[in-house]
């Protein structure tokens, strides 16, 4: 059977990993790009065999790479989020952890200017999906994005060379409004009432009270997954907001078609946990505990778009983010630090003084170029 070739590297960014195209190699035509992209992870197949995927949403994504028109941006970042276990192709979302990837293949790809002595350089970077600039400080190694060091974050067991990202203005990105459905709002699932945020920072996220869900928020993935009826209620709690948001037209598209957005996810105060691997958490060591769901899945960790949608949703006034976690902004910005299956992640963040609305966020993550060369694709 003849397979067509198109050339692919592959990049861990934080927790996640996906395949990287440069705009320029891919082919024009919609159909046979979005088959290379599902085909190149395996899709189709919940555990990814027939691709690169991992049967996870943190695995199972595609970033398209391109020289920007733009005079203030190096480079465009374009990402599509792919099914686990179905043909659905997203456009809609970011995914902030591959975010530093993309700095990492700017670099070693050639497509920005370095020199052998330099130790670090910082990549504009223009967010096609969210229509947000990005800066990424990309440390370097001998004229390459640098991998060895001693930075480590949870979910990743080796550590690394750190990579800072920075999200300028992060709100309204799919909706216009930071919070678009005001601070809090009721919703009716099987006659039970769920008050709940939804926040349009990076990527739009919905959060509900763990407690709200019978739930501590301390409980490992496993155990929530067995849970058929709280599963269900998050994903019904996600396709009506979708709805109500704007994001899906109708509940039908929501659940067949519109999976990736909106995120859900679940926060409660501080208490003692432990994580997947078992290692303790101290409640006086973090600010908010929470746990996510992506593609009717828990996540593993916590996607980093969700991490630094939480970090703005704490300073909003009236959100149930900003009520559990009882933060209160700082002029000059702060850190927020956010407890999540894996452990502690702290996130920079700073809210307006004048309105409700979150001036940056950011954080710091590890990257690491896996492979390159051709990736096959069958032609029937």
């Amino acid at each position: 059977m003849e397979q067509l070739t198109v050339p692919c590297v592959v990049y861990r960014g934080g927790t996640s990993r996906g395949l990287f195209f440069h705009e320029k190699d891919l082919p024009k035509e919609k159909e046979i790009r979005e088959k290379i992209f599902l085909k190149g992870i395996g899709a189709e197949d919940v555990s990814h065999v027939n691709g690169l995927g991992g049967g996870t949403s943190h695995t199972s994504k595609v970033v398209i790479i391109n020289k920007s028109v733009k005079k203030d941006a190096d480079i465009d970042y374009t990402f599509v989020q792919l099914g686990i276990g179905s043909e659905v192709i997203d456009y809609e979302g970011t995914c902030g952890n591959l975010m530093a990837a993309t700095g990492a293949f700017a670099v070693d790809e050639g497509m920005i200017n370095v020199s052998e002595d330099m130790e670090s350089i910082i990549v504009t970077v223009w967010n096609v999906n969210i229509r947000k600039y990005l800066q990424i400080t990309v440390p370097l190694e001998n004229g390459k994005a640098k991998v060895g060091g001693s930075f480590e974050i949870p979910g990743v067991k080796d550590s690394g060379a750190k990579f800072l990202v920075d999200i300028k203005d992060p709100g309204g990105a799919k909706t216009k409004k930071t919070l678009p459905l005001s601070a809090k709002s009721i919703l009716t699932i099987n006659k039970k009432e769920y008050t709940y945020s939804f926040c349009d920072i990076v990527n739009p996220f919905v959060y509900s009270d763990a407690e709200s869900l019978s739930l501590t928020g301390a409980e490992q993935n496993e155990e929530i997954m067995k849970d058929p009826l709280i599963m269900k209620t998050l994903e019904d709690m996600r396709g009506h907001i979708a709805v109500k948001s704007g994001l899906a037209p109708s509940l039908i598209e929501a659940e067949e078609k519109y999976l990736a957005l909106p995120k859900v996810s679940f926060v409660s105060r501080p208490i003692d946990y432990l994580t997947s691997t078992g290692k303790r958490i101290k409640k006086n060591d973090y600010d908010i505990l929470a746990r996510m769901v992506s593609m009717k899945k828990m996540h593993r960790t916590f996607a980093v778009s969700g991490l630094l949608n939480l970090a703005g949703a704490c300073l909003l006034d009236g959100t149930i983010p900003n009520q559990v976690s009882k933060i209160k902004p700082l002029e000059n910005g702060q850190m927020v630090r956010i407890g999540h299956p894996e452990g502690i992640i702290s996130i920079r963040v700073q809210k307006s003084q004048l309105e409700e609305r979150i001036n940056y966020v950011g954080l710091e993550r590890t990257a690491r170029r896996i492979m390159s060369g051709k990736l096959y694709i069958p032609q029937n």
